[in-house]
């Protein structure tokens, strides 16, 4: 549902409006800075995506549809993306873990949630730590959905993939955390 403040700020955008493009950086950098930084983890590359990112917002405009999302959800999009070019073109050096056995696969729902169900500070600890040893695109669906609180449906636009997509790979997402989380512990 889009509001009448959202109008209004999506009128001045569509005329490059400065005051309109203040208060949208104003409204959204915040979290699109937490979004792109928990992918693009130095710092210095994380603002050079987040001005990519707002650079695009401002001259894609045009093309946002509020049928298909709220504006919060499109930048999202826009911000993963963004942040997803910048890795794939920098390929810098990282090592992830890599299930090759499967026994992420076997946990089960109960083990995991376990883990993540009610979070200490010792686990949300783990939890970051263990998050960068993830790919990109799995970090940004746990991210999206721990952290930014979104549903799988905006996560499935974001990703442009479908829920039912998403929730197996949060699924499995999870399972792998959990593995790793047990590795950092041992």
């Amino acid at each position: 549902m889009i509001t009448e403040i959202d109008i209004n700020l999506l009128q001045g955008l569509r005329q490059q409006s400065p005051q309109a493009q203040q208060q949208t950086l104003e409204r959204y950098g915040r979290d699109v800075f937490a979004q792109v930084v928990r992918l693009v983890t130095v710092v210095e590359n994380a603002e050079e995506v987040y001005q990519d990112v707002f650079i695009k917002v401002f001259r894609n405009i045009g093309q946002y549809d509020a049928e298909k999302s709220s504006l919060r959800t499109w930048i999202s999009r826009i911000a993963y993306n963004e942040s997803i070019t910048f890795l794939r073109h920098k390929r810098l050096p990282m090592v992830y873990y890599e299930d090759r056995e499967g026994e992420a696969e076997r946990l089960s729902d109960a083990e995991v949630e376990a883990t993540f169900g009610q979070p200490n500070p010792e686990t949300v600890q783990l939890i970051r730590a263990a998050l960068q040893h993830l790919p990109p695109d799995e970090r940004a669906i746990i991210t999206m959905f721990y952290y930014e609180e979104m549903s799988l449906k905006d996560i499935a636009y974001v990703t442009e993939s479908l829920p039912t997509t998403v929730a197996s790979k949060l699924s499995r997402t999870r399972k792998k955390l959990y593995k790793i989380i047990k590795m950092l512990q041992s």
